[in-house]
């Protein structure tokens, strides 16, 4: 079939949109209900592409879509360098273009309708595996992650991660497609639509939860935007004062947000014996955030450190993952004139070389984490596979404060929770700072962007060890297999010798009478 100029534009149009729209699944939109179909437009456009390099070509445009949606609000630190970007990593949902379209295309039968809703799906995996690389911009939008205050959702979390309920959600959006286009493969779109709910329902009903074992009063301070070229001084009498408004309250912990002390401590004797006071008088040890050149070594860090009464206690964690363009710019030497465009980094932020985990008085082990490492499951995974109990993210996304990222920052600290059956601080300088507990329940009130404020918060604690926590990232290997099984059946087929043409029969002899 040949597109006319006209609909061939109206089709890429009509894919860049209809990729966009899962952003309403997210904060701030917040429609959670919304990822079970939102991938139905973009599909039905994909099934009947009358090529497969049209269907490669609108992946490509959808995927860049859904990137420029979900990330909009980095176009302050990016400004235009964002649409390249979306351009390069919407390249990453071709294979999955080319999957619906060749299993869920024409008229499916029963057998490639069931293929279909099962590699449709890991094929979606695929890429959203791919763009967690740190340096694609790690983990951040996974359709899963859309449904971070579902408790069912958060309890496959646990399971397998925030890609198990990405492979959940897919599948749910494969079957309506089956079901809206295709009346022949009804029958495993609607065991499809079962089996996810079946499979939900077992976990939920029969997987044990968190086992609750005491509990941990953990102070989260919030200073509110601060500005102005003394900024980091203010911020830290801001945040001193909102401390010392505590006493009394009798905290466990007290956490600062990200870049909460501007200098460092060893360097500022000053600021170590304020903070060592604070901690004195509130009988807890405090984790600020230093956001400042080391005096030790060369290089800026983003530093968590801890502080008791007698200073810093030699707990120190420096961020490992560090942001694309915010904290430093990838192939500085090619791509350094983004700094000319945007809010980049001026100077590459140095990286920490190993997790820690903190030792807090009572035996409770902390593991921090800076900002936009929440995003990562792997890291949260491993500090607790190290023993700690809490976790804590120290973020700042003052930036974009009147965007949609403080919402979706937020979270993912229930999601990090689910997966790993410990709690998590997630403190912020300037909101929103929420607290959930080891299932991914949020416990008490989130402190919203609008709040120059401290709370204490009743954290439970718990033991044992979650499925997710335990085997990692498995549905990573069962969707590669899967996809692999089905590469090597398609290299099989293609090697296989065609069967020969059956020759014509001759006519039957006819003979005369005499």
């Amino acid at each position: 079939m040949l597109l006319t100029r006209r609909t061939r534009w109206w089709r890429a149009a009509a894919a860049a949109a209809a990729g966009a729209l899962p952003c309403l699944a997210f904060p701030a939109p917040g429609a959670w209900w919304s990822a079970y179909a939102v991938l139905v437009p973009w599909m039905l456009l994909l099934r009947c592409a009358p090529t497969g390099r049209r269907a490669a070509l609108e992946g490509w445009l959808g995927g860049a879509g859904f990137i420029v949606a979900v990330h909009h609000w980095l176009l302050p630190s990016l400004g235009v360098f964002l649409v390249p970007l979306a351009a390069l990593l919407g390249l990453l949902w071709i294979p999955w273009a080319l999957l619906v379209r060749r299993l869920l295309g024409g008229a499916p039968g029963a057998g490639r309708a069931a293929a279909g809703l099962v590699l449709v799906p890991a094929g979606w995996l695929l890429s959203e595996l791919a763009r967690s690389w740190q340096g694609l911009g790690g983990p951040w939008g996974l359709l899963g992650a859309s449904q971070w205050q579902v408790p069912p959702a958060l309890r496959l979390a646990s399971v397998g991660g925030v890609w198990l309920v990405s492979l959940l959600v897919v599948a749910v959006n494969c079957a309506l497609v089956l079901l809206v286009a295709v009346p022949g493969a009804r029958v495993p779109a609607v065991a499809a639509v079962a089996g996810c709910a079946a499979v939900t329902g077992m976990v939920w009903l029969w997987l044990p939860g968190p086992q609750v074992s005491g509990g941990l009063r953990v102070a989260v301070v919030q200073p509110g935007p601060v500005g102005g070229a003394d900024g980091p001084e203010r911020r830290f009498e801001v945040g001193e004062a909102l401390t010392r408004g505590l006493a009394g309250a009798r905290p466990d912990l007290v956490v600062w947000g990200e870049s909460s002390v501007g200098a460092d401590l060893a360097a500022r004797p000053d600021l170590s014996r304020r903070l060592a006071a604070l901690s004195a008088e509130l009988g807890a040890p405090l984790l600020v955030n230093v956001d400042a050149r080391r005096s030790d070594r060369p290089g800026i860090y983003k530093s968590s450190v801890l502080v008791g009464p007698g200073g810093p206690t030699g707990d120190r964690y420096d961020k490992m993952r560090l942001v694309p363009f915010g904290e430093y710019v990838p192939l500085r030497p090619v791509l350094g004139w983004a700094t000319s465009v945007g809010k980049a980094a001026g100077e590459d932020r140095m990286r920490g070389t190993a997790p820690v985990v903190m030792d807090l008085p009572g035996g409770v082990r902390l593991g921090p984490l800076v900002c936009f490492e929440s995003a990562f499951p792997d890291m949260s995974r491993h500090l607790v596979r190290e023993g700690a109990g809490v976790l804590v993210t120290q973020s700042a996304t003052s930036t974009f404060q009147d965007s949609w990222a403080p919402a979706q920052h937020a979270s993912l600290a229930a999601l990090r929770a689910a997966e790993t059956g410990r709690p998590v601080v997630h403190a912020t300088l300037t909101g929103v700072s929420t607290v959930y507990g080891p299932s991914g329940a949020r416990i008490g009130a989130a402190l919203p962007t609008s709040a120059s404020t401290a709370a204490v918060y009743e954290v439970p604690l718990a033991r044992g060890t979650t499925p997710f926590v335990r085997f990692g990232n498995w549905p990573q290997g069962a969707c590669l297999a899967a996809l692999g099984l089905y590469c090597a059946a398609g290299g099989v087929r293609a090697l296989r010798p065609a069967k020969p043409a059956p020759e014509p029969s001759a006519p039957p002899a006819r003979t005369a009478r005499g």
